[in-house]
């Protein structure tokens, strides 16, 4: 009866992963997480701390101390440690001081590796000297270390308290730790016989019970912003990018804290704090005066934080400094106090700090940021053959197709079904002779199935995920029995990287890459779909520690596989669901299953922004919605909106109708053709952008207010958006929407990029948008398309390019071009084209912003500039002069679309012949 019952419970969890929504009650809230229900009891009595720092010094270059409490209830000191590093970044960590101890500690608290990069590490400040001061006519001293210009870091002696200091500003606070006092630290404990209080030693949830081996161990703090509007970031959730008061007078009771906890929450809810998929303990405050400041906290296991409203703390009988803040409770369930204090000035350098320290986003190939067409699952290699064919009959580009996993031999992953896919090699090639590329899917979990090569190996080496026993972690997912590798174990991810050789995956090619799924991890029959909190992973390591991480280090072996497949120099494309800080460095990630609703396409908006922020610049939204069938209206808007996502991909469930771009009438199907083409247009463009996130850390897509961080009307605005610094977009959200109301930020024009129709900055305007979503370029930007249209990216290589100049107030514009051979990394060593173009005095001059490179990597490139458009430049001129060669050629009126034929002339300077690699001008006369 054994394997009837494994088959009947298997399919009972598959069923209910297919036709079940989501439930509240299958997902613990903050009264049924112990030590978020303690923490939040804690926190209603701000003053509780009793620590104070002694034998306060410098060593190996940081400020240390020891943190003692005023009373008799530590089991250990805690240590604390200051670092200061290049452009302003403060880093604190407090342990425990385990030599220190009675016995002597036999585990020590899990302190995340892998995800600070070795090049910030290079870029401390060693410490030379402190300064005591008392503050404010404070009764105790304080011990002050210079952090940047204009900056310095304070440790506050008496009450406890750590905060950065804005000299600029007459000493005010920019970010405090604990002025609250609600730091409390929970402390490892070994469990002494007789000790039976079950609640310490263990907790439930639903019919499961999780170890405590070593006691509750969390760890809760208040952290301030000051002179703060509001404060975003903290992925993932389906929230609006500004964030809502949690608890304090005026906001609704029971409000649950937002919740940092990487679960598969299947058909998630719309404005929920609820944590979904990934997670990114970094939140960024943002004030009036165009001012933020960031609060990361590096920690992998399960994080709630509560935003405080305002006289959250009035009965506590306290006097706070008189200075506006927004309050913030942090609550982990383990780990270590290991967080940065980043002091910006702008919203761009929050980023650009954030991303020092994990890394900037890794350069995509250029067909992965063209448009992505997936279903779970096309049927056999005759769907795929048949969908790839009537993308071409529609004249419809794209350029991936994906399988989801019922393209394998029984969910076996790295295999193929023999009778729905018996050619895979071939049918890759077909696609590849198109330029086109193939995805197909790779989870964590691993069929238990001792035929199974894979699987085989693994239990023989010794490589999965234990459980409280010791026993190999036995969990159900989508081939039923299941086991989980190690991924924190660096042997394990390069056994696993291995796997993708072609050798082993057999039947792959060089144009087939990855999509990791289902990798938070998700066990069907696990607390709350996810792997039990007392599981185990190398050196003993409790899955409630690294929980947050398992996905990270599972994308991070599948990229790295990648790359060695490809000998080093073939960029790896891997899509993941799961996500953790550091997560930019190996592929994009998308929003996970969300449904095919309005509120669920308005979200996606702040929910990509969010991850923007946050480092994670490509990402997307499934457009259409993965869940249920969308209207025509409603998909149409999505593909409109999705195209200037900077990962676009329609996906779908398998129960639902199939909605390939042309079944839905020849209306609709030009309308998803047209939002289609624009992304193509706008490759060049984008691609430039990628760039910038690769060198910078900004991100593609950005909320309003980070290009305009003083414009008071961008802050709560999270249905529009920028892509870059010169495209403006604006979803509509509701069905049969015929206009749209645009507010466009600064004092400048913007200009329709459908039209070229003019509009004032600083306003807000009733358009006309029944055919498209509005987007406008800025006023003083220029931007690079190429206009040509074919099948896919890699056919557009050597097209032509088209200039698009806004000019400004001034008659002036600029903008970028970056550009590479769109698949290697022989960028790194200087392949690579980057030209500044510059018009001003009705001059367009372009200029190399490429290092000159004693490199033997070259990059050459035969596209010519065919067009250059001038949107807002008075028509006159009948000719421009081109130099050097002393040419001249026509300006005239033309259309600002080749597909479309509306919209006003511009004026068009056609044909200039110009290499895009080459330094050049063009005179208009």
């Amino acid at each position: 009866m054994k394997p009837l019952l494994s088959l009947l419970l298997s399919l009972l969890f598959l069923s209910s992963q297919t036709v079940l929504s989501f439930k509240r009650d299958e997902f613990r809230n903050c009264n049924q997480t112990p030590f978020c229900k303690r923490a939040r009891s804690r926190s209603r009595s701000p003053g509780g701390c009793t620590l104070t720092p002694h034998n306060i010094a410098i060593s190996n270059g940081d400020l240390t101390a020891t943190l003692l409490s005023k009373h008799e209830d530590q089991v250990r000191p805690l240590i604390l440690s200051l670092s200061v590093y290049h452009d302003g970044i403060l880093r604190l960590k407090i342990d425990e001081d385990y030599d220190h101890s009675d016995p002597p500690a036999s585990k020590r608290r899990f302190q995340v590796p892998d995800v600070i990069i070795p090049e910030f590490e290079s870029n401390k400040f060693w410490l030379q000297r402190l300064s005591t001061e008392t503050l404010n006519d404070e009764s105790s001293p304080s011990t002050v270390v210079y952090l940047s210009e204009g900056y310095d870091a304070v440790l506050r002696h008496d009450p406890f308290e750590i905060y950065v200091r804005d000299k600029q500003s007459g000493n005010q606070k920019l970010i405090s730790l604990n002025s609250h006092q609600l730091f409390d630290f929970e402390q490892l404990r070994v469990k002494k016989e007789g000790e039976e209080d079950s609640e310490t030693w263990e907790e439930r949830f639903r019919g499961h019970t999780d170890t405590r081996p070593y006691g509750p161990q969390s760890i809760s703090f208040d952290v301030s912003f000051y002179n703060a509007e509001f404060v975003s970031g903290i992925p993932e959730r389906a929230t609006s990018l500004a964030l809502k008061p949690t608890r304090g007078p005026g906001v609704e009771k029971g409000l649950e804290p937002y919740r940092l906890f990487n679960l598969d929450v299947f058909e998630y809810l719309s404005e929920s704090p609820f944590g979904l998929y990934g997670s990114i303990p970094l939140m960024i405050s943002h004030g009036k005066e165009g001012r933020s400041a960031g609060f990361f906290w590096l920690n992998a296991a399960e994080m709630q934080i509560d935003v405080l409203g305002d006289g959250w703390d009035a009965e506590s009988g306290i006097e706070w400094v008189k200075q506006k803040r927004i309050d913030t409770f942090w609550m982990s369930e383990a780990g270590i106090v290991d967080a940065f204090f980043f002091v910006g000035p702008g919203p761009k350098d929050i980023v650009r700090q954030y991303t020092s320290v994990t890394g900037r986003a890794s350069m995509p190939q250029m067909f992965s940021i063209a448009y992505h067409q997936s279903r779970w699952n096309f049927r056999d290699e005759e769907d795929v053959e048949n969908v790839d064919a009537k993308f071409d009959e529609h004249d419809i580009p794209y350029d991936v197709l994906w399988l989801d996993i019922d393209h394998t031999d029984g969910r076996r992953y790295f295999t193929w079904d023999s009778v729905l896919f018996p050619h895979p090699e071939e049918m890759q090639k077909k696609l590849a002779a198109k330029g086109r590329h193939m995805v197909t899917i790779v989870d964590p979990h691993i069929k238990r199935d001792n035929s199974f090569r894979l699987h085989k190996e693994a239990t023989e080496k010794g490589y999965y995920v234990k459980d409280a026993s010791g026993k190999d972690f036995d969990g159900w997912c989508w081939p039923g029995s299941s086991s989980y590798l190690d991924m924190v174990n660096p042997e394990i991810r390069s056994w696993w990287g291995d796997k993708f050789s072609y050798k082993n995956y057999v039947g792959s090619t060089p144009s087939l890459y990855i999509w990791n799924d289902m990798n938070e991890p998700s066990v069907f029959n696990g607390p709350e779909v996810s792997m039990p909190r007392d599981a185990l992973h190398l050196g003993g390591i409790e899955h409630r520690e690294l929980h947050n991480s398992y996905g990270y280090y599972f994308h991070m072996a599948t990229s790295n596989g990648l790359l060695k497949r490809g000998g080093g120099n073939d960029r790896p494309f891997v899509l993941s669901r799961a996500f953790f800080p550091g997560s930019q460095r190996y592929g994009s990630v998308w929003t996970g299953d969300n449904t095919a609703d309005w509120d669920h396409l308005r979200v996606s908006v702040p929910m990509i922004l969010t991850l923007g922020l946050t480092g994670i610049s490509f990402s997307g939204a499934d457009v259409g919605g993965y869940f249920g069938n969308p209207g025509p209206d409603l998909l149409v808007r999505w593909y409109q909106l999705g195209a200037f996502y900077p990962f676009f991909r329609g996906h779908a469930h398998q129960d639902t109708k199939r909605r390939e771009p042309w079944l839905f009438g020849e209306k609709n199907k030009r309308l998803i053709r047209e939002a289609i083409h624009v992304r193509y247009m706008l490759l060049p463009y984008f691609y430039t952008l990628f760039r910038e996130a690769n060198t910078t850390g900004l991100p593609v897509m950005r909320p309003l207010w980070m290009e305009f961080p003083s414009d008071e009307a961008t802050f709560s605005n999270d249905e529009a958006f920028m892509v870059g610094s010169s495209l403006l977009v604006q979803g509509i959200y509701t069905e049969g929407a015929k206009y749209a109301s645009v507010y466009l930020p600064g004092k400048e024009l913007w200009y329709d990029i459908r039209t070229g129709d003019a509009y004032k900055g600083g306003k807000t305007h009733k358009l006309e948008a029944a055919e498209s979503v509005p987007a406008f370029q800025r006023a003083g930007t220029i931007i690079p398309r190429k206009d040509r249209l074919r099948r896919s990216s890699t056919q557009m290589v050597n097209d032509p390019y088209t200039l698009v100049i806004a000019v400004n107030s001034s008659q002036a514009a600029e903008g970028e071009l970056y550009m590479d051979d769109g698949k290697s990394f022989e960028f790194l060593q200087g392949a690579y084209i980057h030209r500044r173009f510059v018009f001003a005095n009705g001059k367009l001059t372009s200029i190399n912003l490429a290092p000159s490179s004693s490199s033997k990597s070259q990059f050459s490139s035969k596209s010519m500039i065919e067009r250059i458009i001038l949107l807002g430049y008075a028509p006159g001129p009948k000719n421009a002069q081109i130099e050097p060669g002393n040419q001249k050629v026509e300006v005239e009126l033309g259309q600002l679309m080749l597909e479309g034929r509306h919209g006003s002339s511009v004026v068009t300077i056609r044909k200039p012949a110009v290499q895009v690699s080459d330094d050049w001008t063009i005179r208009l006369l």
